[in-house]
């Protein structure tokens, strides 16, 4: 390697590290600066305790799953027809967590047959309620059922 490959080599590296370094201290400040307390030591007061204490009864809440929350959606928003079909509904993956870039989301029903079967028809009703309940400016919800098989898909 020649000398000038060796000191671009090095400038690279030392623009990395850094670059790596500063983005470290950018994070830490942005805690501090939103209220995080950003040691790693243990709290010495047990004023923590009182706020522990207010936490707890809404930890103890379970949450719903996606699955529950869409059904209940459909439950107050849909037609007869979209009610029926998100009766069948057993699970609901990716719909929390969106960035409109790629989302991606699915609906696992009790249906069987595939494409050919029952579940086709209701497969359209739930996608079209899903894109209802969820908004994303390139995402797609797939339908499957019992057995995983595709049903339908559709564009929310």
């Amino acid at each position: 390697m020649g000398i000038k490959t060796k000191i671009a080599l090095g400038t690279v590296v030392g623009v990395v590290v850094i670059g790596g370094l500063a983005s470290l201290g950018d994070d830490q400040a942005a805690d501090t600066a939103k209220g995080g307390d950003t040691s790693n030591s243990a709290p010495a007061s047990g004023g923590d305790k009182a706020e522990k204490a207010e936490a707890d009864p809404a930890q103890e809440k379970p949450k719903a799953t996606q699955a529950e929350q869409f059904k209940a959606f459909v439950e107050e928003n849909g037609t007869p027809k979209e009610k029926e079909a998100a009766s069948h509904v057993t699970k609901v993956q990716g719909a929390e967590k969106q960035n409109d870039l790629l989302d991606t989301a699915d609906i696992y029903t009790d249906y069987t047959g595939g494409v050919m079967g029952e579940g086709s028809g209701p497969a359209k009703l739930l996608a079209s309620s899903f894109a209802d309940w969820k908004q994303s400016e390139n995402g797609l919800v797939t339908v499957y059922d019992a057995d995983g098989e595709l049903l339908g898909n559709g564009e929310f």
